[in-house]
């Protein structure tokens, strides 16, 4: 497996109220989130579901940073014991303990395609800088 860059080290990253990252395994399942926040609103934390990077997330529930976790409301997409909850929960609590991420596992920040901008989401995007569109076109 390559290495991974753009680490998430510091639990603040999911304060900062555009927060995007993914969350990869070592056989190829990535989740994509995203966690916003404006002042006087809660932390919103979304799923990439579909092939935008910008526009295609689904509300997943509420980052609350006093406890470093996800909770899930009334309109939450999502249940507890699914895929994308148990994974974002385990990520923000690796960052939040500083505990090592087992290898072949990664959760990295967002990165920009070097060529038009646009946000990364794919891990083999995120470590080349570079979006699977661009690369064909370079």
């Amino acid at each position: 497996m390559e290495a991974t860059t753009n680490q998430i080290t510091s639990p603040k990253f999911f304060e900062g109220g555009k927060a995007i990252f993914t969350v990869s395994n070592p056989i190829g399942d990535h989740y994509t989130y995203r966690i916003n926040h404006k002042k006087n609103t809660p932390f919103f934390v979304s799923l990439l579901t579909g092939p935008d990077n910008i526009s295609d997330y689904t509300y997943l529930g509420i980052y609350v940073p006093q406890n470093k976790t996800v909770v899930l409301t009334n309109k939450s997409k999502f249940k507890d014991d699914t895929i994308p909850v148990k994974v974002i929960k385990w990520a923000i609590k690796k960052v939040s303990n500083k505990e090592p991420i087992p290898n072949g596992y990664s959760i990295q920040h967002e990165g920009r395609c070097c060529r038009c901008g646009r946000v990364l989401t794919t891990p083999k995007s995120i470590i080349h800088g570079i979006g699977p569109e661009c690369l064909k076109k370079m």
